[in-house]
């Protein structure tokens, strides 16, 4: 897949609707401070598209990356992040939850993970929400070049088992800065918005 063309078509916050679209959609979704921005500006062959941050949770809103004018990369809020408020928390959970359920043409959720520590609580139950409303997560495991390669198998058999994955759920090892696992996500990517 080439990357023609990206727009930053729709910016949803928490007193938004969420717009209407007809063009295939995957999105993204995963702890403040995952390495989210990063991730897809990569995956966009973009450098600071996506604003990435040195303080977590900067993403507070629903994103729609218009993609070659064919399909939407959908970026959504952080959650777990620990300096925002209770109601403001909540407020970006009911946005990512009210995504799930009104889009009629999402095609797959990635969730991000750091690779390096074992999934917490949130990314638990983040986890088993989206698989409860019938989709099955792809794990983007993130920051793959903060660990040794020979540890690379143990923390992904790690984070499988701590999810609680099915054998044949994707996961995929990913590092921002050696871009690692991008050309295997893009493919993926494209077998299912083509």
């Amino acid at each position: 897949m080439i990357i023609k063309s990206v727009n930053l078509e729709t910016v949803v916050g928490v007193t938004s609707k969420l717009p209407h679209k007809t063009k295939p959609e995957v999105a993204f979704a995963g702890k403040s401070n995952v390495g989210k921005s990063s991730l897809i500006n990569a995956i966009m062959n973009r450098k600071s598209y996506a604003r990435t941050s040195a303080s977590p949770g900067k993403t507070q809103t629903i994103n729609y990356y218009n993609i070659n004018d064919e399909f939407y990369l959908v970026d959504l809020p952080g959650y777990g992040y620990a300096k925002a408020g209770k109601q403001l928390v909540a407020e970006w959970g009911k946005m990512i939850e009210d995504y799930l359920y009104q889009s009629e043409v999402l095609k797959s959720v990635f969730l991000l993970i750091d690779i390096r520590h074992e999934p917490s609580e949130n990314d638990k139950l983040m986890y088993d929400w989206v698989r409860s409303r019938g989709y099955e997560p792809v794990i983007i495991a993130t920051k793959a070049d903060k660990i040794k390669r020979s540890q690379l198998s143990k923390q992904i058999s790690m984070i499988r088992k701590t999810l609680g994955m099915p054998e044949e759920a994707l996961l995929f090892p990913f590092s921002a800065i050696s871009k690692q696992g991008r050309d295997e996500i893009v493919e993926y990517i494209e077998s299912l918005v083509y």
